[in-house]
């Protein structure tokens, strides 16, 4: 039996241990493989069912007095070590004398038969001994134990100052505590992992999502747990990383085969602690954003103007305010409630500044007039515009940048503000077709076309129809009478005859240009005014 805990591992007091410090004249009658497990309490007892007292992981002592007279029928003998086994205790230790000279032949079946590891323990050891033996161990154990722990907690503050803390964190927990780790953001999405060398790696995410699930979405302190028929997931912890206001901002999920010592749960609990601090500081208590702002508001033209050092001096700012690296693309992101322009009562729009660097994982967001700004890392996926869309929310998405890029990135994005208003779509700037027809977009366009030429669109199907192709073939050519005619298949005088009626239904003055161009635009989106006009009657 071995009397030390794995290299590196965290535990209180095991059953192996404990028997390498007793006397050698101990008999063990049957290993019922309990030897790894942790020791609670080493407790002597001559009641029939003791049971009821017992806590888990206890080494019960006895004389034998529950197995005198009718107690020692092999289904009595049967009965009670079926109880201790269902009350988990660790192993029973068998005194011989005063009632027995041997340890009953039934009681040695019984544990085998229900694999109870039984010591047979010699006169010459009393009970007292074996229990001071077990103080003494265990007060020395925990000695180790909290000397490990401030040798633990040194690594995680070493971690905590490492370039990459939350990486680092999950590699030091695994190495005190037998377990798979991973690190989930509040988007559901693995943002770090850790496992010990040759151990299990984890199971699939998709079999993490209910967890996950009940995480993100609970209340307050707390644990979920699950399990799993893959190697090293008998036994799935979940922890909750929470903001100051009690926002989810992620979670730590732990897999083993076997539950966690004291100890090590103290290890976790650490980490957990230390990873909230982590993502709460990316969220919301880096110095980098005020100090990125006071250089932009005391010196805006040191974007254009400022030498290279100083506008690296910029883009590391920015970089610790987005939780990225110098050379990483940005992007703007516009968003704009669809369904109430009013914040929420309550705590107003703090909390929606914090769910919004929560969710983009950035410190740089804006409230606005529209909705919000912001600027983020993140490529702003499917999967995150959907959670964003759950909410009420459409976005403009913007196109890669970088910091010198940011205010152009801006006006892009901006452009296309009022589409989304007007469709109550979200839309990406890189899938954009950049003319005035795909700026616009259908719905805005539609209704150009409908207010613009209302008396031509009511006219008859067959009047209406050739008066616009007049238009639309006139405009084509610039207003050219003899051009358009040889389009349209038209004598010039006629086509001079149409468009002239056309100016008289509109009120307008088509000598113009602007009149011009916005009768083109509206041209573009006329077939589909007809189109939903005939929808409708």
């Amino acid at each position: 039996m071995s009397a030390e805990p794995s290299p590196g591992r965290l535990s209180f007091v095991t059953l192996d241990q404990f028997l390498a410090q007793l006397p050698p004249e101990l008999d063990i009658l049957h290993d019922g493989g309990s030897g790894g497990e942790l020791l609670r309490w080493v407790e002597p007892s001559e009641l029939d069912d003791p049971t009821p007292y017992l806590p888990e992981g206890e080494f019960l002592l006895t004389a034998g007095l529950p197995f005198q007279g009718d107690g020692g029928t092999p289904a009595r003998v049967d009965a009670y070590v079926k109880r201790l086994v269902g009350a988990k205790v660790a192993a029973l230790g068998f005194g011989i004398k005063p009632y027995f000279d041997a340890v009953p032949p039934e009681l040695i079946a019984a544990c085998r038969r229900h694999e109870l590891t039984l010591i047979g323990i010699p006169e010459s050891i009393p009970f007292a001994a074996i229990g001071l033996e077990f103080s003494q161990l265990l007060e020395s154990d925990n000695a180790r134990v909290f000397r490990q722990l401030a040798e633990t907690n040194r690594q995680l503050m070493r971690a905590v100052l490492s370039p990459r803390p939350e990486h680092e964190l999950l590699a030091a927990l695994v190495q005190k505590v037998p377990a798979w780790a991973l690190l989930i953001g509040a988007d559901g999405r693995v943002r770090a992992r850790a496992h010990a060398a040759g151990g299990s790696t984890g199971v699939e995410h998709s079999l993490l999502e209910p967890m996950l699930e009940r995480l993100l979405s609970g209340r307050g302190p707390r644990v979920e747990m699950d399990g799993f028929e893959q190697p090293g997931s008998a036994m799935v912890f979940g922890h909750p990383l929470r903001s100051t206001k009690d926002a989810n901002l992620g979670a730590l999920v732990l897999g083993s085969d076997t539950a966690l010592a004291p100890a090590q749960n103290i290890v976790v609990q650490s980490v957990v602690g230390l990873l909230e601090l982590l993502v709460r500081q990316r969220t919301s208590g880096s110095l980098a954003p005020s100090q990125l702002a006071t250089a932009l508001l005391l010196h805006p033209e040191s974007l254009a103007s400022g030498g290279t050092r100083h506008i690296n001096g910029l883009k590391d700012l920015l970089a610790q305010s987005l939780s990225s690296t110098r050379s990483a693309p940005l992007r703007v992101v516009q968003g704009i409630k669809v369904d109430s322009p009013d914040w929420p009562s309550g705590d107003g729009p703090v909390r929606e500044v914090l769910q919004w660097r929560r969710l983009f994982d950035t410190k740089l967001v804006e409230i606005t007039d529209y909705g919000f700004a912001a600027i983020t890392r993140l490529k702003v996926d499917d999967a995150l515009l959907a959670d964003v869309e759950k909410l009420g929310w459409r976005l403009v998405i913007g196109d890669p940048t970088e910091l010198t890029g940011l205010a152009a990135a801006h006006q892009r994005v901006t452009s296309l503000r009022s589409r989304v208003q007007s469709s109550g779509r979200s839309a990406r700037v890189d899938e954009v077709t950049w003319s005035v027809t795909g700026l616009l977009g259908r719905e805005a366009g539609t209704m150009l076309a409908a207010r613009l030429l209302e008396p031509v669109l009511s006219l008859e199907a067959d009047r209406r129809d050739a008066l616009l192709a007049v238009l639309r073939g006139w405009l084509s050519e610039n207003g050219s009478w003899d051009a358009s005619a040889k389009v349209l298949g038209l004598h010039r005088n006629s086509v001079r005859r149409q468009i002239g009626l056309v100016a008289e239904l509109l009120g307008v003055d088509l000598n113009q240009a602007q009149v011009r161009a916005e009768l083109w635009i509206a041209l573009q989106y006329a077939d589909d005014v007809v189109a939903g006009v005939s929808e409708v009657s």
